[in-house]
């Protein structure tokens, strides 16, 4: 059966690089032939390339032709094409938020893991790669991320910060940045970011360890009055814009307005239409009583005993394609996933108002109410 499929699939392959090779397309018309062979390759998976010399030299052309492309990821993964390796630490470098970075990194850091840890000695590879790796959400990745919360030479406050937020993504990272505060080895520079931060995990247990060595700065009022009370008071909206803009608050971090933000979370620009007041608190202080439709948290649990937890973006027969929190997209083989479940609660944490006066979360709501479609 492999042996017709390789002769049809084979020969459909061949003519198509030969044809690509013959004829100097423009660039994307090229590139559009080089992914109608990947179809054709992808039936060839379980074929003997050593066996097959005549493929094996069709699929490394085809690999050059799919240079700087995602779908080199997938070629070398698949086709094992260890002298592609190179390319994709390239791709990743260049693309560190693709959806395909995820399947890079995995692929090296399992094969060649000397390529990462040389990246991260390069002032200018290093960001691309912590961005990478923290997007990830794997336990190996905690090695290597955690010396970047150290202040050193090269090491930028953005890039350390970048480092922090990936470690806060597995529970591992996390317990490791709590256990640096507690044994007073985090740089004072990111402590304030730590507590606040800390304090949104999904882990019971380390967001209550966090709170005992960092804990988030205290609200200037005391308790919040009820909701009811609260909708009846007037706001300043220039200063509640500003609050929202505010990175101990971090609505930003997941909410997009008029194109500014990260596109995690359901977008902000036209809330203040849709949503009165009275339901504007209760979604930002009781954010799992009601959950929009596709933004349903979901826990997959990888067989090699890590997890992904996000929002369920797509889904094919082979793959899933799951947005993290920083809006990043990656994809997972179903073969690699062991169980998935949705989540009860909202992707957006409780406590996110923990630093905000009375006042404040007041400025905040009548920003957010004042967001309408603007009239022509």
């Amino acid at each position: 059966m492999i042996q017709r499929s390789w002769r049809k699939t084979g020969a459909l392959l061949l003519s198509t690089l030969l044809l690509t090779g013959g004829v100097r397309a423009a660039e994307d018309e090229a590139l559009a032939k080089a992914r109608s062979a990947l179809e054709a390759v992808r039936r060839l998976k379980d074929v003997d390339l050593q066996a097959k010399p005549a493929l094996k030299a069709a699929i490394d052309r085809l690999a050059v032709q799919l240079q700087g492309q995602p779908e080199l990821v997938e070629l070398t993964r698949d086709f094992h094409l260890t002298n592609q390796f190179p390319a994709v630490f390239r791709f990743v470098i260049d693309h560190p938020t693709d959806p395909a970075t995820g399947d890079g990194l995995r692929l090296l850091l399992a094969e060649q893991p000397a390529l990462i840890t040389a990246g991260l000695g390069d002032t200018n590879q290093a960001p691309s790669l912590l961005t990478g790796l923290g997007n990830l959400a794997q336990r190996d990745t905690v090695p290597l991320l955690l010396p970047w919360l150290t202040d050193s030479p090269g090491r930028s406050l953005a890039a350390r910060r970048t480092a922090l937020r990936g470690l806060l993504k597995t529970p591992e990272g996390a317990t490791a940045l709590v256990e640096s505060a507690a044994a007073g080895s985090l740089p004072a520079d990111l402590r304030p970011l730590a507590a606040t931060e800390l304090q949104a995990v999904r882990w019971p247990k380390i967001k209550a360890d966090a709170a005992k060595v960092l804990p988030p700065p205290p609200r200037n009022d005391k308790a919040l009055p009820p909701i009811g009370e609260l909708v009846r008071r007037s706001g300043d909206v220039a200063n509640g814009a500003r609050i929202f803009r505010r990175p101990e608050v971090a609505c930003s971090t997941c909410h997009q307005i008029n194109g500014e933000g990260i596109d995690f979370g359901p977008k902000l620009s036209e809330i203040g239409a849709k949503l009165g007041k009275d339901a504007l608190y209760d979604a930002i202080l009781e954010p799992s009583s009601g959950i929009s439709f596709g933004y349903e948290a979901w826990m997959f649990t990888l067989k090699n005993g890590d997890d992904a937890f996000g929002l369920l973006a797509s889904e094919t027969e082979d793959e899933l394609l799951v947005k993290t929190q920083g809006g990043t997209l990656t994809k997972y083989r179903k073969a690699d996933v062991a169980k998935r479940e949705k989540q009860p609660q909202s992707i957006m944490p409780e406590g996110l108002t923990a630093t905000l006066t009375a006042t404040e979360l007041v400025d905040l709501v009548e920003y957010l109410a004042s967001l309408k479609k603007a009239t022509p």
